[in-house]
């Protein structure tokens, strides 16, 4: 007589999501689009270098907790591969934010967002300069896609629009952000083999040490105030927790089971979600192109995060 079968052994809900490439990813760009849009409504009143800073800092300081025996057990293999974490602390960190932080300083939150969905491009350079890596057909069309719906919302649906934009020096220092982001999604699947919580904690505290002397600088050249009030400590507690700590290990989750030429289209969707929040917390109005634009940028990221047969075969 057959035995009866066993149950299946339950899977914990964090065991789940971190075997889903696809949401994790999308969590990531409302992350960030948060974070953009926070960037821009707090310019003037938390220095961007200091804000930067004590975002890693609050991070670091959150995780370590749950990194520490991690941290301890990959210490060596981490050390070993030094030049790779501090290109890693200083590109995905460090000098990323900084420069993101100071564009809103200069530009429109939409015109962040707008830079931020180059990042595919700085990424499939980054992988076809150092790597060789080439796009497939359907992540280039699936790019091409998403830029198309990201254009739709950000022009409004009118074409003519693109003759208003002017390009500001928070546009360019956005543009320098990606470029340094680029460089870290291109790099991370070359990460070494160690826990994430310890990749993570490593680049967050490097990243902060970084921007320490930078800081203090910051604060002490008079040209820079920080008040530590309801709205500071509100900042400083959602960009530890949501676009730090949760996000940046999603992404490097995700980058990690689907590749960085597919994961990196997922960017896209940062401009559909900041709109989204400018409809339902500022009161605007849904219209035709927000929904072509949602549908646009949908489609493309459905296209590009599509496995080739080939790739499914050496899978």
């Amino acid at each position: 007589m057959t035995p009866p079968a066993s149950p299946p052994t339950p899977v914990s809900p964090i065991t789940w999501l971190g075997n889903q490439p696809y949401l994790l990813l999308s969590l990531t760009s409302l992350f960030w689009a948060g974070n953009v849009v926070l960037a821009r409504y707090v310019a003037g009143h938390v220095p961007p270098i200091t804000l930067s800073c004590f975002r890693w800092l609050g991070t670091f300081l959150l995780l370590l907790p749950f990194a520490w025996p991690h941290l301890r057990r990959d210490w060596k293999t981490l050390i070993s591969h030094w030049p790779l974490m501090l290109t890693f602390s200083a590109t995905g960190f460090a000098i990323n934010n900084v420069l993101s932080y100071a564009a809103m300083q200069y530009t429109e939150a939409l015109n962040g967002l707008l830079m931020q969905s180059s990042g595919p491009l700085f990424v499939a350079l980054w992988s076809l300069t150092l790597f060789g890596v080439r796009l497939t057909r359907w992540q280039s069309l699936g790019i091409a896609i998403s830029l198309a719906g990201v254009l739709t919302i950000i022009l409004h649906g009118d074409i003519t629009a693109l003759a208003s934009i002017r390009l500001n020096k928070g546009d360019l220092m956005y543009a320098a952000c990606m470029f340094a982001f680029g460089l870290y999604s291109a790099l991370m699947p070359r990460r070494p083999r160690t826990h994430q919580l310890s990749l993570i904690g490593f680049t967050t505290g490097c990243g902060a040490l970084m921007l320490v002397p930078f800081s203090v600088w910051e604060l002490a050249s008079g040209n820079a105030t920080l008040t530590f009030d309801g709205l500071t400590f509100a900042t400083l507690a959602y960009v530890a927790i949501f676009p730090s700590a949760l996000a940046y290990l999603f992404f490097n989750r995700g980058v990690a089971l689907i590749g960085p030429n597919r994961a990196a289209p997922f960017q896209h969707l940062m401009p559909v979600f900041g709109s989204a929040m400018a409809i339902l917390f500022l009161g605007e109005t849904l219209r035709p192109f927000h929904l072509v634009g949602y549908a646009l940028v949908l489609a493309g990221v459905v296209i590009a995060s599509r496995q080739t047969p080939a790739a499914v075969r050496a899978a």
